[in-house]
């Protein structure tokens, strides 16, 4: 008898089941357009109530930018930065400070900060619904990362209490 018929027939059969296919797919959740803006637009308000012109962005899970506002006079460079601080801190799903701190000299994670897009300064911040990243904001263009990082929280306060399903 030929063993590689029944094989054969053993991993169509296994192939071909909905559990499996199931298996080989997933489902992820990410922040809309219009979730988006309202985070942009509460960070820029606490800042702009603070004094600070900036540049506050916002991008889905995997740090792909959503949204984008510059204020009339952040520097030109604050885009780059606020964009690459989102993208930072939905990729390492944490606090950009935290990612600076455990990034500097002489850490065995310092190379990281070489990485592409990367950028491990203050003010990008995870945005979260039922403990999952669905987001990222940051924010450039106060006068310190902590500042920077406040408004990032204030927008993602605008929208919180919606995600928290």
């Amino acid at each position: 008898m030929n063993i590689r018929i029944p094989v054969l027939a053993a991993s169509v059969v296994l192939l071909s089941s909905p559990v499996l296919a199931n298996d080989l797919t997933y489902t992820s959740q990410t922040l809309t357009p219009e979730a988006a803006m309202q985070v942009v637009q509460g960070a820029m308000k606490s800042c702009r109530d603070s004094g600070y012109q900036v540049t506050v962005a916002v991008t889905d899970r995997t740090g792909v930018p959503i949204a984008l506002m510059r204020d009339r006079y952040a520097g030109a460079h604050t885009t780059e930065a606020a964009t690459r601080k989102a993208y930072t801190a939905a990729n390492f799903r944490m606090d950009t400070v935290d990612l600076a701190q455990s990034t500097e000299a002489g850490q065995p994670t310092s190379g990281i900060r070489f990485v592409g897009q990367l950028l491990a300064l203050g003010g990008g911040l995870p945005i979260q619904a039922a403990g999952a990243v669905v987001g990222g904001v940051g924010v450039s263009g106060a006068p310190g990362g902590d500042l920077d990082r406040a408004c990032a929280q204030a927008g993602i306060d605008v929208i919180q209490d919606n995600l928290d399903f």
